[in-house]
């Protein structure tokens, strides 16, 4: 049975977790909801040496809580060496590209949260796959959720696009990946657009009325929200097809979206409030 050692089991390494089992494999894992305490080194050292895969998804550090800039490898790169290495990093590496298209050779280190590009750095030095993952939605964390509760923004930002991505195509995407060469991979959909487009649909699909076009400084974002907004890219992810065959199971937002109104209650945008404001990331 092979075996995959999880460091963070979040969100998104929970269905990679779940799609793994479902193919006969063991994990073992760190976080909340994991199987051992990243802190409990001896039994971690132990796991990690019968395991044959290492997937991190824990991101890097706080400087200003003192933590280290890239937690998994300050303290066990040296139990990773011969492991087949696995890592969750973020398009937010490349930084705002005015709405232009990036592959994983554009440069990185640009964007607004530098320890990141310096982990995904880091990883890809000792010879992991880094998939650099955008927007992630899926079921429970979508647009169809902030829009009910009344949490989803349209700002007016004329020429503003994201990439992003479903929680399953991710999973799909590593797994594929497990036995391919090293280096970057973009893990994103066909069809970057704006976030005011994914708002209207999902209210379309609620039947609810889109919430007004707000100006950036009218919304009231938080400053990580408001940070969302200062780049602008399009993730291509022709090298992910080409290498791992993969293909996204959902190539664009609205299929996505679809998929996961199907999954809810019919009744449910009854209950949802008239108008929706807020902001996804």
């Amino acid at each position: 049975m092979p075996r995959m050692f999880i460091f963070g089991l979040g969100y998104t390494a929970r269905i990679i977790a779940r799609d793994l089992e479902a193919r006969g494999w063991e994990v073992i894992s760190t976080g909340s909801e994991g199987t051992l305490s990243f802190d409990d080194e001896g039994t971690v050292r132990m796991a990690l040496a019968d395991s044959d895969h290492v997937l991190s998804s824990v991101p890097p550090g706080r400087e200003a809580r003192g933590e280290p800039p890239e937690p998994v490898l300050e303290r066990y790169s040296d139990a990773l060496k011969g492991k087949a290495l696995s890592y969750l990093s973020s398009t937010g590496v490349y930084g705002d590209t005015g709405g232009a298209w990036v592959d994983e050779s554009a440069p990185t280190g640009t964007g607004r949260r530098t320890s990141r590009s310096e982990a995904d750095a880091a990883w890809l030095a000792l010879g992991a796959r880094v998939y650099r993952l955008p927007g992630i939605y899926g079921p429970g964390r979508s647009m169809l959720e902030r829009v009910q509760e009344g949490r989803a923004h349209r700002i007016d930002l004329p020429g503003q696009v994201f990439s992003r991505v479903h929680v399953d195509d991710i999973s799909a995407g590593v797994i594929a990946g497990l036995l391919a060469p090293p280096g970057a991979y973009n893990l994103a959909d066909d069809l970057p657009c704006s976030q005011n487009t994914v708002v209207e649909e999902a209210c379309r699909l609620l039947d609810l009325t889109p919430p007004p076009l707000l100006a950036l400084d009218e919304a009231g974002l938080s400053p990580m929200a408001r940070a969302f907004y200062a780049e602008n890219r399009r993730v291509a992810n022709g090298k992910a097809k080409r290498v791992l065959g993969w293909r996204p199971r959902y190539a664009d937002y609205a299929a996505g979206l679809r998929a996961l109104r199907a999954t809810m209650s019919p009744a449910i945008a009854s209950t949802a409030p008239a108008t929706a404001t807020g902001v996804q990331r």
